[in-house]
């Protein structure tokens, strides 16, 4: 039997550890041959010399297991490197079908203490990242659909974070470069779907070398059953979006982790007012909002904070 991405060619950034590695894995044992890319730098804030072997030790896993994979050391928050990971998809596997956008870094700061450097540099790998591949994937599906003259198989995973969603008081940075990624998302998710190519996010919820001090409490399991913040449980939903099944996903937010996918609306209107004159006036939106405002926790944010039962800072 076929297997699901059985013949696609797929590129995983940040693939040479945690979320990424398991997301590589996962398409690869789906059929998918696998590009992974990752810069190799020890540090989880971007620092330290870059290293090949990260990115090398995924492939020979794929290998091993009977798949086919090549490394990729590259930057994605450059835009060379990113046209060259593209092009490496493309010259050694004919062509790009997967995208799946994982990369990226910490700089964790309280706002009032956050310098110039650490704001730049968090949005430029994160959310530029994620712009850099996704514009040459986007350029290399357009070129295929009018050389066919018709659709083509292409599927965007981009990865935002819960964040996001329900805020989070020491990374400003990561969270905005995080809201900016579902703006993307759905941006390219309109653009590109008359080509047959969809865009998807995803918030995962994983122990990783990015969230070892989030995750801290939370001790692993002791009696040998899958750890339920273990990447392995966000994988499978990469999978899922990268394949022919997923079509009619687009354009879309899920949240996943230790066995829940959960899907997340746009934002909807909760209270809506109107002047009874030509304008507002001070006095009439202070009798109509202060009492609304009143009447509401002092610390409520999104409803998918209540719903997916997150702590906010």
């Amino acid at each position: 039997m076929a297997q699901p991405l059985e013949g696609l060619t797929a590129i995983v950034t940040g693939a040479g550890r945690g979320l990424g590695r398991a997301e590589a894995l996962e398409l690869a044992r789906l059929g998918a041959h696998v590009v992974v890319n990752d810069y190799g730098q020890p540090g989880r804030d971007g620092s330290g010399e870059a290293s090949s072997a990260p990115a090398e030790d995924v492939v020979a896993e794929i290998r091993a297991a009977g798949g086919t994979a090549v490394a990729h050391l590259g930057d994605v928050a450059d835009h060379a490197q990113a046209r060259a990971l593209v092009r490496l998809a493309v010259e050694t596997y004919g062509q790009l079908d997967i995208l799946v956008n994982n990369a990226g870094i910490l700089r964790d700061r309280m706002v009032f203490s956050m310098t110039e450097d650490e704001w730049d540099t968090v949005i430029r790998v994160h959310l530029k990242g994620h712009f850099n591949t996704t514009h040459f994937a986007a350029v290399h599906w357009r070129e295929r659909a009018k050389a066919a003259g018709g659709p083509v198989h292409g599927r965007i995973v981009n990865t935002s974070s819960e964040a996001f969603l329900a805020g989070s008081a020491g990374q400003p940075n990561y969270a905005a470069a995080k809201g900016g990624i579902v703006g993307l998302t759905t941006s390219t998710a309109l653009a590109l779907g008359k080509y047959g190519v969809t865009a998807n996010a995803i918030c995962p919820r994983a122990r990783t070398r990015m969230t070892e001090d989030v995750f801290a409490g939370f001790q692993e399991p002791e009696d040998g059953t899958l750890d339920p913040l273990a990447p392995e449980h966000v994988a499978p939903l990469v999978g899922y979006l990268a394949s022919p099944a997923a079509a009619r996903v687009n354009g879309q937010l899920l949240v996943v982790h230790g066995g829940m996918v959960a899907i997340a609306e746009r934002p909807r209107i909760a209270a809506k007012f109107d002047t009874a004159k030509d304008v507002f006036s001070y006095a009439e939106l202070d009798d109509l909002l202060t009492p609304y405002y009143a009447q509401r926790p002092p610390d409520e944010t999104f409803a998918a904070a209540e719903v997916l039962g997150l702590k906010r800072g």
